[in-house]
């Protein structure tokens, strides 16, 4: 039976209550035959800062590196609003991305058929949609420099954000969008602003130039990243994978999020460069819904997202696609019988809690 090195980072906030519901779907999957899963834990974000010190120790970051696959819940609140700047709780999510190299986030924007009518668009706008947002991870203005507040000489202050881009990395995340746009409906959209910012120039020609010389065969379109938004709001089901770099993917996925009607929903994976000598990518799967402090501790967050970031996680990084297939039908089958939290029932309609929520969907897995 193959064995498997999961490092779970639950986090603040909902992150420890949704992290235990997969620790749940874990033990699911080693009793149903899929493998041995070794579970190691860390603090990571306020947890971490309050019990270390810092957002993420030296410790955490190489367990991060040498587990098959990391399991990030979430981080931040209002508690740790005075800490120094670089001791946020998100600066730990940075340094694991940037020290593991983890330069592909792959968000998935899944309407399941039970949810439509949880969507704010109308239900045939949203009902089927499945899209993929590739997002540059460790570049981009998030992490250039200079990234500074200066004073000048006249007593204003002035503040400089950095958006820097090189061709290499720019050639990597186009080949994982195309690679995985080969996997699936085969096309592509690359989302910059080259009209008016020299990076989205760069961006543009470096993508049109991967797909003409290694991925004609998949279907390449150029979209401002303004009017993707506009689009992805009008009639999203028009993509299939969207690419774009650090700042954009992060507006760009959160307006997808909302189309399946709940961040709650919707999962997520970032995911290194393979390793030659392995064959191993580094990774690391989180729900995109933050540590949402309003209900934390009271049973009512929505697992399913970091259920799918585990999906993912069996995909992606343990070869265990029939599991993850499995998982995904355990989800759509309790959202079918009409399970719902909080955050997805309709107005009046009973809610199950976080734990109900994970219970089913492991009664659902284990049905097959």
């Amino acid at each position: 039976m193959s064995r498997h090195n999961i490092l779970v980072l639950p986090g603040d906030g909902i992150g420890p209550e949704v992290a235990r519901e997969a620790e749940k779907v874990l033990a699911a999957l080693s009793s149903e035959g899929f493998g041995e899963f070794e579970i190691e834990r860390g603090l990571v974000g306020g947890a971490a800062f309050d019990g270390e010190g810092a957002p993420v120790s030296d410790a955490t970051v190489r367990l991060a590196g040498a587990a098959d696959a990391v399991l990030f819940g979430a981080v931040g609140g209002p508690r740790w609003d005075g800490v120094p700047y670089d001791k946020r709780p998100e600066a730990g999510l940075l340094r694991l991305r940037q020290d593991l190299g983890l330069f592909a986030n792959l968000r998935p924007a899944l309407c399941y058929p039970a949810l439509a009518e949880a969507s704010s668009l109308k239900r045939e706008v949203v009902d089927g949609l499945d899209l993929l947002i590739v997002r540059e991870l460790t570049g981009g203005v998030y992490f250039g420099e200079p990234k500074e507040i200066v004073t000048l000489e006249s007593g204003e202050r002035r503040a400089v954000d950095t958006q820097l881009y090189t061709e290499s990395e720019i050639e990597r995340i186009a080949r994982v969008a195309f690679d995985l746009a080969r996997k699936r409906r085969g096309h592509v959209a690359s989302a910059e602003k080259r009209n008016v910012m020299k990076t989205g120039v760069l961006w543009n020609q470096t993508v049109a130039r991967v797909h003409r010389d290694e991925f004609a065969d998949v279907a390449l379109e150029h979209v401002l990243a303004d009017n993707c938004a506009m689009q992805l709001v009008r009639r999203p089901k028009q993509y299939d994978v969207i690419v774009t770099d650090n700042l954009f993917g992060d507006i760009l996925s959160d307006v997808a999020a909302q189309l399946t009607g709940s961040l709650g929903m919707l999962p997520s994976a970032s995911l290194g460069a393979v390793d030659p000598a392995t064959g191993r990518r580094r990774s690391l799967y989180e729900p995109v819904h933050g540590s949402a402090p309003d209900i934390a501790g009271q049973g009512l967050a929505n697992p399913l997202a970091m259920i799918g970031s585990l999906a993912m996680a069996l995909r992606y990084s343990l070869d265990l696609p029939d599991a993850a297939d499995r998982l995904d039908r355990a989800v759509s089958s309790v959202l079918a019988e009409g399970l719902r939290t909080r955050d997805i029932a309709a107005p009046g309609a009973n809610a199950v809690g976080t734990a109900e929520m994970g219970d089913a969907v492991v009664r659902a897995f284990r049905a097959g």
